[in-house]
């Protein structure tokens, strides 16, 4: 998409807890990104719903802002994309490789958007599922703090262009993010991406139930079962053994919130075991 279609700003601000729009600034566009991380949480489980992904941008919309759901990159960085327009911001999308766990070249399945202040370009990203990614400018070798203690640096690599990269202070030092190229791209290209990633046995998002949100100083994640919070008072992993707790969690912690039948869709408990 490169085109991006109006949106009611007035609801998005509301659902990120902004009670004013921020200026076209370097701090506005901070401002706006972390509003939107801590607010609207990663997620893939309309996949397992059986419901697909949709990038129509009136379904976006209504799914992350009308419903207060959540949704992954193609989803939260077409939203953003469209408030950042909104706002007197110059920007558009980009499309990468996500290097994070990957053992060869990945594919293009990561969006991110690009915004020029003062004539200088900036990278701005509300929708990739790991830890914060701070608003940077588009520089090599500077390197930025995030309030949970992570250092954030781009680099240019000489066949794979940019390259973000992230290090959380344990042993294994600077880890690849994400590789994009500024080169413009198009609706085509986040439709096909999006398909793969929604349909693929290969894709990861078709074998996980995944949920994370943006804390202040942390994070938290949901990986099927599995719940970890990090954050400036600790850490804390445990695992969620029934589905009262599953479903608790997902609405205390990421805002989601599920039926039984659909938890029951979700896969992940013995049907019998979900109270109505």
């Amino acid at each position: 998409m490169t085109d991006a279609p109006p949106i009611d700003l007035e609801r998005y601000l509301d659902r990120i807890g902004l009670a004013a729009a921020p200026a076209a600034t370097e701090d506005g566009l901070a401002a706006i990104q972390r509003a939107q991380r801590l607010a609207i949480p990663f997620e893939n489980l309309d996949i397992p719903l059986g419901r697909g992904i949709s990038l129509d941008p009136d379904a976006v919309f209504a799914k992350l802002v009308t419903a207060r759901r959540g949704g992954y990159c193609f989803e939260q960085n077409q939203l953003f994309l469209r408030a950042l327009i909104a706002l007197g911001f110059a920007a558009r999308p980009l499309i990468a490789r996500v290097w994070l766990m990957a053992t060869d070249v990945p594919g293009q399945t990561h969006t991110l958007n690009l915004v020029t202040l003062a004539g200088h370009e900036w990278i701005a990203d509300a929708g990739f599922g790991g830890a914060y990614m701070p608003v940077m400018p588009l520089e090599a070798d500077r390197v930025h703090r995030t309030d949970d203690g992570a250092l954030h640096r781009l680099r240019r690599d000489a066949q794979f262009g940019w390259m973000l990269e992230r290090d959380g202070g344990s042993a294994t030092g600077w880890q690849r993010q994400y590789s994009f190229e500024t080169a413009p791209a198009f609706a085509s290209d986040f439709v096909q991406a999006n398909h793969w990633i929604a349909t693929a046995p290969e894709s990861r998002f078709t074998g996980w139930r995944i949920a994370g949100i943006v804390l202040p100083g942390g994070h938290a994640t949901l990986m099927e079962r599995a719940l970890s919070i990090r954050d400036a008072s600790g850490s804390i992993e445990r695992t969620l053994d029934t589905p009262d707790a599953w479903r608790h969690a997902l609405a205390e912690i990421f805002g989601i919130r599920l039926t039984a039948a659909e938890v029951a869709r979700i896969g992940l408990f013995d049907v019998g075991d979900i109270a109505a």
